[in-house]
């Protein structure tokens, strides 16, 4: 799908009909003003229980929840902020068009879009989760002629990515590593298992004569724990 390339430096969204963001599923949505503002929110959740009469709590991880983005956009219909000649559409019809790629429910996929959205260095992947309209200006008769659509999404990760992640961090699958003149192999063990103490067995497990002057560009092989 082509667009404008002369838009680009516009804050814009980009709908797709799949989870894994392979398939884009309309024309991008452009934002009319680009922001001065936006926000991201990360959260990490800890189980916090508590045994009757102690006086505290070694906090246990739980999980973390999908980082939250926050954006405001502006919708005009009086041609005003981009100097435009001819008459701008509706923000009622701007709007539509946004909820259509944005918000609505699709029934081909049973569900509304996911999004990405670009600006710059910025590339968040998500969805919508809430969207407040505040209209701030008005014709004679009552028909808006400018709102902000105050916009809240949440982050959604491949689940192939997400795997990739979390296994590339887990002392429970086999890690490959490629020893540089740097690399200590106590340090290594620590990096993988968060304890140095298996540093012995990944030795024997990699035939090692010992675990000092390991040869630079060997590649070694840290196993799962037994524990």
């Amino acid at each position: 799908m082509a667009f404008d390339i002369a838009q680009l430096e516009k804050l814009y969204i980009l709908p797709y009909s799949d989870p894994d963001y392979n398939t884009v599923a309309a024309a991008p949505f452009f934002a009319l003003i680009n922001p001065e503002t936006y926000t991201y929110k990360y959260k990490i959740e800890f189980c916090e229980t508590q045994a009757p009469g102690t006086s505290g709590v070694a906090l246990k991880f739980n999980k973390m929840p999908p980082q939250e983005f926050n954006f405001d956009f502006l919708f005009d219909g009086t041609g005003v902020i981009t100097g435009a000649l001819t008459p701008p559409l509706p923000v009622a019809d701007q709007l539509d068009d946004f909820r259509h790629k944005i918000l609505q429910y699709q029934g081909n996929i049973h569900r509304p879009y996911y999004l990405k959205i670009h600006w710059g260095t910025l590339l968040f992947k998500g969805v919508l989760t809430a969207m407040d309209i505040e209209f701030k200006l008005f014709k004679p008769d009552g028909s808006p002629v400018r709102a902000v659509a105050k916009c809240s999404f949440k982050g959604s990760i491949e689940e192939s990515l997400r795997v990739a992640i979390e296994n590339a961090m887990s002392p429970d699958i086999t890690h490959e590593r490629m020893v540089t003149a740097s690399d200590r192999l106590p340090v290594m063990t620590k990096k993988i298992y968060s304890d140095k103490k298996y540093y012995i067995d990944v030795a024997a497990f990699n035939r090692l004569d010992g675990f000092r002057n390991i040869p630079n560009g060997l590649k070694l092989f840290f196993p799962p724990t037994a524990e």
